[in-house]
């Protein structure tokens, strides 16, 4: 078997199907991925579009659309400080266990080139 039919094949290990649920649900983007590993990597974090953008190295815009949409998702928390928008990793556990799983299966090679497929081109596991 080729390594392209390896990686691109429709299966899915049983621990991988929240990882790929989480995917599809709030990774529409290559920002969106920076964002949630920068917020599970800092999740005691309250930072600003700026101090996000920075950090991960994308355009404010990007970045700005990439939290508004994350935290009306549900995946962030979102509230005014003083002048401007923060934003927070939600604590709900089931977003929790969802990004804990993709950001954990993003580190195998074979999740991570079928992620990006996905996010390129759309969904490559599906039977």
């Amino acid at each position: 078997m080729s390594v392209r039919d390896q990686l691109f094949r429709p299966r899915a290990a049983a621990s991988d199907q929240e990882a790929f649920a989480f995917l599809e649900a709030y990774v529409d983007s290559f920002v969106k991925w920076d964002v949630l590993h920068y917020f599970y990597y800092h999740p005691n974090l309250i930072s600003t579009a700026e101090t996000v953008a920075q950090a991960i190295a994308r355009a404010l815009d990007d970045v700005t659309r990439a939290l508004t949409e994350l935290a009306e998702q549900g995946v962030l928390q979102a509230s005014f400080l003083g002048e401007g928008e923060v934003y927070a990793l939600s604590q709900d556990p089931q977003i929790m266990a969802g990004l804990r799983a993709f950001i954990e299966a993003a580190t195998r090679d074979d999740f991570r080139y079928r992620a990006i497929f996905h996010l390129v081109r759309g969904p490559v596991w599906r039977d």
